[in-house]
């Protein structure tokens, strides 16, 4: 189980564990801007692999009908939040202040909303309103001041895109939020959250993202990283989990499996709904069967193959809890 810690500390540069090796793998790195091998039919990011398990109809909504959703304010907050933590490590470490990064909050979400129009629609004309999320964004930021010390921290990679052909057919590929390296080489993954730290019984399902990444990093790099830290914010709790060559040797079946589901799905163009509670938050129970709704027609091209691409940028954050 993952090993749960409030309010700690960490202590960057002086991760004391092992480098853990690969044995030879064959799965091939994409450098930012390469071309994709002829022989890859699909993408699958950690996002639309979660949509897929939680709900098929959910996935085909985003990856393959690809409707359009209103960013909520919680997603709005979650990528602010990520994006001043990005920038306040453009600082020096000593300018790595929590009067810095609330000093970031302001520009950095005028920065957004001029790249993202759509942002400025969740507070038209409500100067009040926009004050209490800018300084929600703000109280976040001491939250993450609380587990980490950015003073002490020079992170290898931030918002970084990290790719891989597994498979041969299949592209898996997401975004860092930040990765450590250790004097000996070793990885932690660092995935930030601004929600409430879920209960240890759905742990698995934050952890799947970062061992997304894990994943990715050990096909090409022939190292398992060797912490995979969950930041929750909200809470200032630490969740830290140490995966192992084997399991990762398991999850990547799971990711293939996952993937032949998604392809049997679409060319069945049957993706079902999976009602849960998660349906509250849903942008499409309009169009869902589930709520009387009824889904739009099965998109049709010339090459059905493209539906499976997840080629979006990295817009706002696809949920509430990060």
């Amino acid at each position: 189980m993952p090993r749960r810690r409030r309010r700690s500390r960490c202590h960057p540069g002086a991760l004391p564990f092992p480098v853990m090796t690969a044995d030879p793998v064959t799965a091939q790195q994409l450098s930012p801007g390469a071309e994709v091998p002829a022989t890859v039919r699909a993408s699958l990011s950690p996002s639309r692999a979660a949509d897929f398990k939680t709900c098929p109809l959910l996935y085909r909504f985003r990856s393959i009908d690809r409707l359009p959703e209103q960013p909520t304010v919680e997603q709005a907050r979650g990528t602010l939040v990520h994006a001043v933590l990005e920038r306040l490590f453009d600082l020096s470490p000593a300018g790595r202040t929590p009067r810095a990064a609330s000093d970031l909050v302001a520009p950095q979400w005028e920065r957004l909303v001029a790249e993202q129009p759509e942002l400025a629609a969740l507070f038209t004309d409500d100067g009040e309103a926009r004050s209490a999320f800018l300084r929600s964004a703000a109280g976040l930021l001491q939250g993450y001041f609380t587990v980490e010390d950015p003073r002490r921290l020079e992170p290898a990679e931030r918002e970084s895109l990290i790719s891989a052909v597994v498979d041969e057919e299949l592209l898996i590929r997401g975004y860092l939020d930040r990765l450590d390296v250790a004097p000996d080489g070793a990885l932690r993954v660092v995935d930030y959250k601004t929600g409430g730290a879920p209960r240890e019984a759905f742990e698995a399902r934050a952890l799947f993202q970062l061992k997304f990444y894990a994943l990715v990093l050990w096909r090409t790099r022939g190292v398992v990283p060797r912490v995979l830290r969950l930041l929750y914010l909200k809470d200032a709790e630490v969740c830290d989990y140490t995966p192992d060559a084997d399991e990762l040797v398991r999850f990547e079946r799971t990711v293939v499996a996952l993937w032949r589901a998604i392809e049997a799905a679409t060319a069945a163009q049957d993706f079902r709904p999976r009602p849960s509670r998660l349906c509250d938050w849903c942008s499409h129970q309009r169009l869902c069967p589930s709520f009387g709704g009824t889904p739009p027609p099965f998109p049709v091209g010339p090459n059905p193959a493209d539906s499976l691409r997840d080629s979006r940028s990295r817009p706002v954050r696809p949920g509430t809890d990060e």
